[in-house]
C-alpha cells in the first residue's frame, strides 16, 4: 500500500520521499514500485520514459529525518494503534509546523491516532483503496479537532491526482468498510449457521446481486486476518453484534488460513485442489405449470418460452407438469391457488411457491403435500438466478429435483433453508438499510455513499441508487420480515426509508 500511494503521488508529478523501517523493507518497497510501473509499461498504459520519470521522483530513506521538508506525510504502517502512535510521535518531532500529517488507516480511529502527536489539528485520515494506483476513491477523514484547511488541502490534492475524494467524519470503518464488512460478516454468519453453502452464497451474490465477486472470494482476496482486524475495530466502537467476527472467520485465522496470501482460506488456491466444474443440466426443458397472474407470472412464462419449455396455465393441464410454479401477487391468493393445484398434479411433481408472508412453510402446509413444496425466489425476474428454499417438511430429494428442472430452463440455481430473504435479499437489504441510516444521520450524502461503494469496492451501483432501483417499499417489506424473524433491531427499516415510502418519493 505504501508503494502504491508513492506511485500515485509520483504519477501526479510530485516529489516523494519513501521511508521504511530498514534497508530490506526499503528494497521490497522499491521493488513493488518498479514492478507496478513495469506492468503499466507492458500493457501500454505508460511509456518507458514515463516510468523513469516516476521512479526519479521518489527518494528512498530509512530515517524520519528525510521527511523534515515535506508538506504532507502519509503513514501506511500496519493497523496497530501502538505502532501508529510511535510513528506519529516521530513525525511530530521532525516535520515542519505547517505540514499535514495523514494516516491511511482503514479501520482505526483517526482521533486516537492524532492523540500521538502534539498537533492533532493537523492530522487527517486519507484512506486509499488497494491497489492505490488503480482505485479511484480516497476517503478523507476529519476529526473534531482537524483544521478545515488541512482537510481541504488534502481533498484538493486527491482531486489533482485524478482520484475522487469523499470527505467524512471519524467513524470506525468510515463509509466503504462500514458498509462492506457488515455484509461480509453477515455472509460468514450465514455460512456458520448452515443456512446455505459457501458456493451457493457466492454464486447468489454474483448472479443475483450483480457483484463482481461473492463475499467469500472477496474475503480471501482481502485477507481473513485483515477482515477480523477491521471487524474488531468497528465492533469496539459500535458494539453492534453484526460486526462481531463470525466464529468461522476467527477459526480460519487461528489456523493460519488467511486466504489467497496463505494459499487457503474459505477456498484452496492450490491448483491441484481446484474442483471440477459442475456438469451442465441434462435433459429437455421441463413442462411447467403456472398458476397466478401478474408481472412475475409473465416473466416466468417468457423465461420458459425462451428455454423451449411448455407452459400450462389451466387446471386441467397441470397433471402433465413436472414443475408447478405459484406466482400470485399476494400470499393469501397464492395459498388458495397452490392448494387447488396440489390436488391436480401427479405424484412427485415439484410445487414451487413464490408468494410468501415471511416463510414458505405456511404455504407448504396448506397444500396437504408439503414434502413436494419448495420456495422459489427470482431476485431479478429478468435475470438468471433462482433461489430454492427447502422447509423442514420438504422431502430430501425435492430441492434437488427443483434445481435440476430450473437448471434446464437456463437458470443458475442456489439452495438454502426457509428463512426470510433467502440469500440475496437477506444479505443485500441489511447492507442497503445501513447505507440509508448513514444518509439519514447526515454522516455522508447520497453521492458520497454511492461513490464509496462503486469506486472503492468495485460495486456496479451504489447502495442509494440500488434502493431506488429495487424499490423502497420492497426494501421495507424484506427488512420487516427479517426483523420479525430475528428480532434484531439492526434490521429495523431506517426511519428515512419508511419516511420516503410513506411519501412515495425516491431517495435521490
Amino acid at each position: 500500500m505504501g508503494a502504491g500511494i508513492a506511485e500515485v503521488l509520483a504519477r501526479g508529478g510530485l516529489a516523494v520521499v519513501g521511508v521504511e523501517i530498514n534497508e530490506d523493507a526499503l528494497e521490497r518497497g522499491r521493488g513493488h514500485l518498479k514492478r507496478s510501473t513495469g506492468r503499466a509499461v507492458q500493457r501500454g498504459r505508460l511509456t518507458e520514459e514515463g516510468q523513469r520519470d516516476i521512479l526519479g521522483r521518489v527518494t528512498f530513506a530509512t530515517g524520519f529525518e528525510g521527511l523534515a521538508e515535506c508538506d504532507l506525510v502519509i503513514e501506511a504502517v500496519p493497523e496497530r494503534l501502538d505502532l501508529k502512535h510511535t510513528v506519529f510521535a516521530e513525525l511530530d518531532r521532525v516535520c515542519r509546523d505547517d505540514a499535514v500529517l495523514a494516516t491511511n488507516t482503514s479501520s482505526l480511529s483517526v482521533t486516537e491516532i492524532a492523540a500521538g502527536t502534539g498537533r492533532p489539528t493537523s492530522v487527517v485520515g486519507v484512506h486509499f483503496f488497494n491497489p492505490a494506483p488503480v482505485m479511484k476513491l480516497v476517503e478523507v477523514i476529519a476529526t473534531v479537532r482537524t483544521e478545515p484547511d488541512a482537510v481541504s488541502r488534502v481533498a484538493e490534492l486527491v482531486t489533482s491526482l485524478g482520484k475522487t475524494p469523499v470527505t467524512i467524519g471519524d467513524r470506525a470503518g468510515f463509509v466503504a468498510n462500514r458498509l462492506l464488512f457488515g455484509y461480509l460478516n453477515h455472509a460468514a454468519t450465514m455460512l456458520d449457521s448452515g443456512h446455505a453453502t459457501r458456493d451457493d452464497i457466492d454464486a447468489a451474490m454474483r448472479t443475483g446481486a450483480g457483484l463482481p465477486m461473492g463475499p467469500f472470494t472477496l474475503m480471501d482476496l482481502i485477507g481473513l486476518d485483515t477482515c477480523v482486524q477491521v471487524l474488531d475495530a468497528i465492533y469496539a466502537e459500535s458494539r453492534d453484534r453484526r460486526y462481531a467476527a463470525a466464529p468461522v472467520l476467527r477459526e480460519l485465522v487461528t489456523a493460519g488460513l488467511l486466504g489467497r496470501k496463505s494459499g487457503r482460506g474459505f477456498y484452496s488456491y492450490d491448483p491441484a485442489e481446484t474442483p471440477a466444474a459442475a456438469p451442465a443440466p441434462d435433459g429437455p426443458p421441463p413442462v411447467v405449470g403456472l398458476v397466478g397472474v401478474g408481472p412475475l407470472s409473465d416473466a416466468i412464462a417468457a423465461l420458459c418460452e425462451r428455454a423451449g419449455g411448455r407452459v400450462h396455465d389451466s387446471a386441467a393441464e397441470l397433471s402433465g407438469c413436472d414443475l408447478v410454479i405459484e406466482a400470485a401477487q399476494d400470499a393469501e391468493a397464492g395459498r388458495a391457488l397452490l392448494s387447488t393445484a396440489a390436488q391436480a398434479v401427479k405424484p412427485g411433481t415439484v410445487l414451487a411457491v413464490t408468494s410468501v408472508d415471511g416463510s414458505v412453510i405456511r404455504q407448504a402446509m396448506a397444500t396437504g403435500r408439503p414434502a413436494d413444496v419448495v420456495g422459489l425466489h427470482l431476485p431479478d425476474p429478468s435475470g438468471t438466478l433462482a433461489e430454492i428454499a427447502a422447509t423442514v417438511a420438504t422431502a430430501p430429494g425435492t430441492a434437488v429435483r427443483a434445481a435440476a428442472l430450473l437448471g434446464r430452463l437456463g437458470l443458475t440455481t442456489v439452495r438454502c433453508r426457509d428463512r426470510a430473504g433467502l440469500i440475496v435479499d437477506a444479505l443485500r437489504f441489511p447492507y442497503l438499510n445501513d447505507a440509508a441510516a448513514m444518509l439519514g444521520a447526515g454522516y455522508a450524502d447520497a453521492a458520497s455513499i454511492d461513490a464509496a461503494m462503486t469506486l472503492g469496492c468495485g460495486y456496479p451501483t451504489g447502495p442509494i441508487a440500488d434502493l431506488d432501483r429495487l424499490g423502497l417499499d420492497r426494501a421495507v417489506t424484506v427488512l420487516r420480515a427479517l426483523h420479525a424473524e430475528t428480532g434484531d433491531p439492526a434490521v429495523t427499516p431506517a426511519p428515512l426509508l419508511v419516511e420516503h415510502v410513506t411519501a412515495g418519493v425516491p431517495l435521490r
